[in-house]
């Protein structure tokens, strides 16, 4: 035998005798010679008689294999430095501490006795027992002998050990190694043993000195594969590498999460000597905080033996502060049964800082992100400065506010000179974590602030750096002496706070405050970095929209400058409107209106919208407005005038490169006849109201609106004006009196997700209730837009019609187209004048019918008529088939006609003719006072 024990095993073990030659297989019959030297026969006390076995048997407890369900030691009595041993439970091992009961169910091994148990240690490394007598003559072979050699125990009983042992001097060995037993009482080694199929088998032995009550001894010789007993060392030699030297954490726990071990990393992060983790807890080793968490990672795992795998906890106050990655999982032996849990625990404060880091770079890229696409339509300072507020809490700060200039907020020019206490200053953005009478104070939107040149406010404000206060003195001198919000932010508890300058152009346009309070920590060097960033980008976008507000204010001017001033209150009709801008969201449109007084107490209504914004667009609108103004002086027809208007598009666009595209509805209405004519370029169509009631009540000027039934006014579509190729078509209606006639642009009706039929109901089931007044219902329609709508600019024009003054003198003739209708005309006006007792008119008014009836009789065939009204001035009116408008020539001293016109323009007041129908009428007016102001064409 190779390896020894005590006593010199090994030296004596090489001198063992060659083994003899193997018997035949067979009953080994009692009694018989022992193959060894020294063998004492069936009547001596060598234990090779039949006798003697009985003895044995009859005396000795059986000792081939252990009780089922008890865990035995196999160690040897005489630990070989070495070698790594299994330690016998409650016996110091080498780390001078002692070693708990290998982890089970928790039932005291007393009652487990007897318990049957598999999957158990002893199924790796199987150990075959063997009874000898002194003379090394087999008595007992027990089974896992027989597994491991294959040798049965009929064929062994009875002879010699020797034979089994290989190698040259098997004898001599086997004789050394039990004299050593008998004499020291034990030895072990290692050797090689034949197997039956053939073969050496690499063995562990260890002998044991056995004596029965009769003093009679005996050797047990417990054998095991030395290969898997070399293995087993090797695990465990992996194991103690593993849980001593390993830089984790090591714990192992049983199924009462006690500590049944941990290694030195453990002990040192937990802040707790090794020896006093083993037999507690978890909740009586660490602070209760701590332990609860880890506690429950614990449950879980043995509970439900899903390892738990990364889980990062702050690490103990009383440890190492940082922070811990923990992982458990659930062990158990090879039967199953559950054994405990074991854990490693791996300081991960480096890491779990830089992952922090990068995460908080990542918020705060986040934040300035989410800023950005916040503000980046935004052109109203007011809400730039509360989102920007609104932003840094609570993520950043507590409590913050933004202070603009005033120039800022209203859109005016920068200073030019530095800031001092006079400066003026608008809280126009605020935030806050919680409500209360102290944030009030502190953070009132709108609020004026005001400073001294000697405070934070006013050091940030001259020098454009920015600054970080804490401590009560700094924090005390923010704007002034005795400044409530202060007091009011010290009620508070703010602590830490940030004053930095918002920046446009290289001037400091406003500040952002922002400040922490209670236990959150103070703002360090990062937090103003960052601030400052943010209040750069803010700056940027505060800028811009005061440049915004300042072109959007001019253009405003410009249109309100080019859009009617005084809006006239014609005979027979009454007029309101409104003027809506777009939001500060969009430019300012191109959407305009005008009520324009034609000849004949006639009243021509307009609305129109130039597509586009801005600028540009406003002064397009004006060229427009002038253009139809000065055409419907010319009493055209309507899709006449806008025919015009068409043609003058490229004149009147709003750039070389860009064409004119602009909507447009015209309408003209009659009080003396009640009739509408209209028409239409690309806009939306009117709304008419029919009103309910005695019509002397709706028309009535400044009486409240009855309500009645709304209907869209159908007209041909026509194309917008600047299109071309499409003509313009008109209708003409006869409308009942007192009706309410709505005209507006898109802005008023359209929406994003809506169509255009939504927005018309809308409008006349809104015109369609009674109200007040007029102006009443203008009110109430811009009340009731559509929230959704585009923030477009918005006209609205509402006219009541009805049938002109009420007593206004009116007389009319039809005469056949002849040379008598000339005096017959004469003599109708001079005694319709006398009647309404204005002869003072009749000279002028006959020689001027006269001319314009000669005219009609020279040039018509068909029926001519005169009317005549007598209202603040004599209008004359006189009718006839031919289309054609007269000219009007100066004529030679020789010629003897051609005068006729130029009578007129000299002695009216006012002159002109229109297209109606298939013909054309002829008017002037004469002033009812008698005074001569000279002619003019209308």
């Amino acid at each position: 035998m190779s390896s020894t024990g005590n006593g010199g095993g090994a030296r004596q073990g090489q001198e063992l005798p060659r083994r003899g030659p193997l018997r035949a297989a067979g009953p080994v019959p009692g009694g018989a010679p022992g193959a060894a030297a020294g063998s004492t026969g069936s009547t001596g006390r060598g234990l090779g008689g039949a006798a003697a076995r009985a003895r044995l048997r009859r005396r000795m407890p059986p000792v081939a294999a252990p009780p089922q369900g008890v865990v035995q030691d196999q160690s040897p009595p005489a630990p070989d430095p070495a070698r790594r041993r299994v330690a016998l439970p409650g016996a110091p091992t080498s780390r001078g501490r002692p070693t708990a009961p290998f982890p089970g169910s928790g039932t005291p091994a007393a009652e487990r006795f007897g318990q049957h148990t598999e999957g158990s240690l002893f199924d790796v490394v199987k150990v075959a027992i063997a009874i000898l007598d002194t003379s090394g003559r087999v008595v007992l072979w027990s089974p896992a002998a027989e597994e491991l050699l294959g040798w049965p125990s009929e064929l062994l009983v009875g002879r010699g050990i020797a034979e089994l042992v290989g190698g040259e001097g098997a004898a001599d060995r086997t004789l050394a190694a039990i004299r050593e037993t008998v004499h020291n009482g034990s030895w072990h080694g290692l050797t090689e043993l034949r197997h039956r199929e053939g073969g050496l088998v690499g063995v562990e032995a260890r002998i044991s000195l056995l004596v029965d009550g009769d003093g009679t001894p005996f050797l047990q010789v417990a054998l095991a594969d030395a290969e898997m007993l070399q293995a087993v060392e090797r695990d465990l030699a992996v194991r103690d590498a593993l849980f001593e030297q390993s830089p984790l954490g090591i714990a192992i726990l049983d199924t009462d999460l006690r500590y049944t071990a941990v290694n030195h990393t453990l002990a040192e992060m937990n802040g707790v000597a090794a020896e006093e983790h083993v037999g507690r807890t978890t909740g009586e080793t660490l602070p209760e905080r701590a332990a609860d968490e880890v506690t429950t990672i614990q449950r879980q795992v043995l509970a439900t033996g899903e390892p738990v795998v990364d889980v990062t906890l702050a690490a103990p106050m009383t440890a190492r502060a940082g922070f811990r990655s923990i992982s458990y999982s659930r062990m158990t032996d090879r039967s199953g049964r559950v054994l405990g849990i074991s854990g490693t625990v791996m300081d991960v404060t480096e890491r779990y800082r830089a992952v922090s880091k990068v995460e908080h770079a990542r918020r705060r890229l986040s934040l300035l992100n989410e800023f950005g696409s916040r503000v980046g339509d935004l052109l109203d300072a007011a809400r730039i400065a509360q989102e920007l507020a609104g932003a840094v809490v609570p993520r950043l700060a507590d409590y913050s506010a933004v202070i603009l200039l005033q120039a800022v907020a209203h859109g005016d020019d920068l200073p030019r000179h530095g800031h001092d206490r006079r400066t003026s200053l608008l809280q126009l953005g605020t935030a806050a974590v919680q409500d209360g009478p102290e944030v009030d104070t502190m953070l009132r939107r709108g609020a004026r602030i005001t400073f001294s040149e000697d405070s934070a406010f006013g050091r940030v404000l001259r020098s454009g750096v920015p600054e970080l206060l804490s401590g009560p003195d700094e924090l005390s001198d923010l704007s002034y002496p005795g400044d409530p919000k202060v007091q009011a932010a010290h009620d508070l508890g703010v602590h830490s706070r940030l004053v930095v300058p918002l920046r446009a152009r290289g001037i400091v346009i406003g500040l952002l405050v922002v400040s922490r309070a209670g236990y959150r920590e103070g703002f360090d060097r990062d937090d103003l970095a960052f601030t400052v960033e943010l209040a750069d980008r803010a700056g940027s976008s505060l800028d811009n929209a005061r440049l915004y507000a300042r072109e959007r204010t001019a253009a405003l001017t410009l249109q309100r400058t080019l859009l009617p001033q005084q809006v006239p209150q014609p005979a027979g009709i009454e007029v309101a409107y409104r003027y809506v801008p777009g939001s500060s969201g969009t430019e300012v449109g191109g959407d305009w209106f005008d009520v324009i007084p034609l000849p004949g107490e006639r009243t021509a209504l307009v609305v129109g919208d130039v597509m586009g914004h801005g600028l540009r667009a406003a002064a397009t609108m004006g060229r427009l407005r002038t253009a139809v103004r000065t055409l419907a002086g010319l009493d055209l027809p309507p899709e006449v005038l806008l025919r015009h208007v068409n043609e003058l598009a490229d004149d009147l666009a709003q750039g070389p490169d860009e064409a004119l595209l602009a909507t447009c509805v015209y309408a003209v209405f009659d009080p003396a006849t009640g009739r509408l004519t209209a028409t239409k370029a690309g806009h939306i169509p009117p709304v008419l109201i029919v009103p309910k009631g005695s019509a002397e009540e709706a028309c009535r000027i400044g009486s409240p609106l009855p309500g009645g039934a709304g209907q869209v006014v159908d007209l041909p579509s026509g194309a917008p004006l600047g299109v071309g190729g499409v003509p313009f078509e008109s209708i003409e209606l006869e409308i009942p009196e007192g009706s309410l006639l709505a005209l507006c642009t898109d802005g008023l009706v359209e929406s994003r997700d809506k169509d255009l039929d939504v927005g018309l109901g809308r409008l006349i089931s809104v015109l369609e209730q009674p109200y007040p007044s007029i102006q009443q219902a203008c009110e109430a329609v811009l009340a009731t837009m559509e929230q959704g709508r585009e923030p477009d600019d918005v006209a609205l024009l509402l006219a009541r019609l009805g049938r002109g003054q009420t007593g206004t003198p009116t007389a009319g003739w039809t005469l056949p187209a002849e040379p008598t209708a000339v005096s017959r005309a004469r003599r109708l006006v001079r005694g319709t004048l006398a009647d309404w007792s204005v002869e003072a008119l009749t000279d002028t008014a006959e020689l001027l019918v006269s001319e314009l009836v000669t005219n009609s009789v020279r040039y018509a065939s068909a029926p001519i008529g005169v009317r005549l009204t007598l209202g603040d001035t004599l209008l004359v009116e006189i009718s006839d088939p031919l289309p054609d408008p007269p000219r009007e020539r100066h004529a030679a001293e020789a010629d003897e006609g051609g005068r006729g016109l130029e009578l007129v323009g000299r002695l009216a007041l006012r002159w002109g003719a229109r297209t109606e129908g298939m013909g054309k009428v002829v008017w002037f007016e004469l002033a009812t006072d008698g005074s001569d102001h000279g002619g003019t064409f209308g």
